[in-house]
């Protein structure tokens, strides 16, 4: 069963009780569906700017109490989830963003037109764009409702690295007396303690967490009112100075007015940098699950991760790093995004970046990610990570690494006599040294923890 309306180009045909209109329609004749669904929270964000312009345009005697009222209500609703699966449209829609807005204009028209006991498709007395529409553009709405969801995200995804940062400082801690083998370029190099290693992905994981932080300046500044191009044609002056503290009410988010909208309209570099941001987060969580990795294989086995799953199907007791893995797949998936997302707004022409779709696509995809590996890093492995200080102890002893810590002491030539001793007879290094004079309590003082953590002899 389909009802008809007719837009600029003629009738089309709806399915009977779809909330979205023609606009909407068109766009799911035109753009093919994408495995992908409209992110949650850019929904969210479109519910908010939404709202905020029908309680400014009521305020100001634009929209009648009644209207208004169903208006807000059908907003509330878009924003709890309840109209979700009348977000029809796929994420990758031509027309910078306006398939998105109209979609949300034609349901939430529709929404308050049965609240107010309508029919659906009539758009009477609420229309998808004189009175959801009233006063805005897809170009002012559409940003500020993508920096509004980035900025959520950004919050969840900072509280996740805090929680990180503490648990590598728990375990910096915990193993700071553990003494093993320093290794550059996968060959062994000089010793550390197991707590400095933590402390090296501790204070890694902190810069994200200052970056990520910092990006929420970088979004706060929104274009809304400034309709399509910046200058504010088509919006009367005191709803484009009002709307903005509405919806800083409305999001708890330190959204501020852009000074020059027409910039603000043309150009999107912020979220090109948060995405750079992101990526560098992607850099770091992927250096982490690689060097884990490493460490806990066979024979290395100096850090034993907790075992999440059986790792095989045809090899018995096998237990693979699938946290890791999923963390450096996370990463690796982050980074194309932002490749995706730099591409797109550096397609940007003259007062528009008309690629938005994708940017708000990969920029919220690749927070999500980023919330996600976080989470699961800490929750299911650093949590439970446990150090084999037996293990660290072995290689320490067979290790030439050993050697470097007694240069400054003993010298570099009478050390390098007994690594090549040790070398060319197949002896430990120990009775390399201890022929060359160096006994136990010098090798022990060498080894000394407090001594690997404080910096310098």
């Amino acid at each position: 069963m389909t009802r008809t309306e007719t837009d600029l180009l003629g009738p089309v045909e709806i399915p009977k009780e779809a909330l979205w209109g023609a606009h909407t329609q068109r766009a799911l004749n035109n753009f093919p569906q994408s495995y992908r669904r409209l992110p949650r929270l850019l929904i969210q964000g479109f519910a908010m700017v939404k709202r905020a312009a029908a309680t400014t345009n009521a305020q100001l005697g634009a929209l009648p109490k009644d209207v208004a009222e169903a208006l807000i209500s059908a907003c509330d609703e878009l924003y709890e989830g309840g109209l979700d699966a009348h977000m029809a449209v796929d994420p990758f829609a031509g027309g910078a963003g306006t398939s998105l807005n109209m979609n949300v204009n034609e349901v939430l028209a529709n929404r308050a037109n049965a609240i107010l006991g309508k029919s659906l498709g009539i758009y009477d007395p609420v229309h998808p764009l004189d009175t959801v529409n009233r006063h805005q553009s897809t170009n002012d709405v559409f940003p500020t409702a993508l920096r509004i969801a980035a900025m959520w995200e950004l919050g969840r995804l900072e509280r996740h690295l805090v929680d990180l940062q503490a648990a590598m400082q728990d375990k910096e801690q915990q193993y700071s007396d553990v003494v093993m083998v320093g290794r550059t370029q996968l060959q062994d190099a000089v010793p550390m303690t197991a707590g400095q290693l933590f402390a090296s992905c501790a204070e890694a994981v902190a810069r994200d967490r200052w970056r990520v932080f910092k990006s929420i300046e970088r979004l706060k500044v929104v274009n809304i009112g400034g309709t399509a191009l910046g200058t504010g044609v088509g919006a009367p002056r005191k709803y484009i100075f009002r709307i903005i503290e509405e919806l800083r009410t409305l999001t708890h988010l330190p959204l501020t007015r852009a000074e020059n909208p027409v910039e603000a309209t043309a150009n999107q570099d912020a979220l090109a940098e948060v995405s750079g941001i992101l990526s560098a987060l992607a850099v770091n969580l992927s250096k982490i699950a690689g060097d884990l990795r490493i460490l806990s294989m066979p024979p290395v086995g100096e850090i034993i991760l907790p075992p999440r799953q059986a790792g095989s199907s045809i090899m018995p007791g096998k237990v693979n790093p699938v946290i890791p893995e999923y963390v450096a797949q996370i990463a690796g998936e982050m980074q194309a995004g932002h490749q995706a997302l730099t591409t797109a707004l550096a397609g940007g022409n003259l007062q528009l970046s008309q690629y938005l779709p994708v940017v708000a696509w990969h920029l919220l995809d690749t927070l999500r990610l980023g919330v996600n590996g976080v989470q699961s890093l800490n929750q299911h492995c650093i949590a439970g990570l446990e150090v084999s200080e037996a293990k660290c102890n072995q290689h320490l002893t067979e290790s030439l690494a050993v050697a470097a810590a007694l240069v400054p002491t003993e010298g570099y030539d009478r050390v390098q006599a007994a690594v090549l001793a040790a070398k060319e007879r197949n002896i430990p290094i120990s009775q390399a040294l201890s022929e060359q004079g160096i006994d136990a309590q010098r090798i022990a003082e060498a080894l000394n923890p407090a001594r690997l953590r404080r910096l310098g002899d």
